[in-house]
């Protein structure tokens, strides 16, 4: 009966491992594209470990998507163009201010903008749909230290946001890029994963500080997140802007779904 026992807890280890594993590698193929990881991983965690504290389940599928959105930042950087005078200082500015956020969130419930947070998504998607050119070309608007204060105030802004709430990180930078700097999809998406790796590791390091990691897991979904990311990355690079393009609608569509359900139905 003790064999029987830990060879069917051996088995249900294994089909979570399998679970997550496959989670975080379209997890990071999505993300590597246009952002949105978290609608897969985050909820494949909370499924598969529903009695693992919150906290730590968040800070696990960070371990995870740190590794694959550097991984798609190094393939972008290698292929693509990116604009480097915009993503230093913006990510910059995210590590420091996701802190901000983090610290805040402690203070005052998210609430007002969990409910916020569907009508945002919705006037992006539309602004998006009804633009048929908008991010088809790559024109950078500005440069010098304009260029340089803005990439800060949007690095700032967003690292904040996902130090405080989070959901749609990468798809809010995606947008601000293409449409405050001119850039395509495709730089737009270069540029994102760069301070995107800023801001999981400015939560990574609150996260392992408070020691709420789940290391071996979040080793396994690191591994299978990068393998996602460089799939995802090479498709982005190799279809271009347009697919990019669609792509950021279906992952913009499916945010507005889950925090609608989150914020009034749940």
């Amino acid at each position: 009966m003790t064999e029987l026992r830990i060879t069917r807890q051996d088995r249900s280890m294994m089909t979570e491992y399998a679970v997550l594993g496959v989670a975080a590698l379209f997890a990071g193929l999505v993300d590597a594209v246009v952002g949105g990881g978290g609608l897969i991983q985050l909820p494949a965690l909370f499924a598969t470990l529903p009695n693992t504290v919150p906290a730590t389940l968040l800070g696990t599928s960070k371990l995870a998507g740190v590794w694959g959105t550097a991984a798609a930042a190094i393939n972008y950087a290698r292929q693509v163009k990116v604009q480097w005078s915009t993503a230093a200082p913006a990510a910059c500015a995210a590590f420091l201010l996701s802190f901000c956020g983090a610290w805040t969130v402690t203070h005052i419930p998210p609430d007002f903008l969990r409910k916020l947070l569907p009508f945002v998504l919705i006037a992006v998607f539309f602004y998006t749909l009804m633009r048929k050119d908008f991010g088809s070309i790559h024109a950078p608007a500005h440069d010098g230290l304009k260029e340089k204060l803005i990439a800060i105030g949007v690095g700032a802004a967003i690292g904040f946001y996902d130090g405080f709430f989070g959901p749609g990180t990468g798809s809010f930078l995606v947008f601000l890029f293409v449409r405050f700097f001119g850039f395509d999809f495709l730089g737009a998406s270069a540029v994102a994963k760069v301070v995107n790796v800023a801001c999981n590791c400015a939560a990574l390091l609150w996260f392992g500080y408070s020691g709420h990691l789940l290391w071996q897991i979040g080793a396994l979904m690191a591994l299978c997140n990068v393998a996602g990311s460089l799939i995802g990355s090479r498709l982005a690079i190799k279809h271009g802007t347009a697919f990019v393009r669609q792509i950021f609608l279906l992952v913009v569509s499916a945010l507005i779904i889950k925090t609608t359900y989150d914020a009034f139905l749940k």
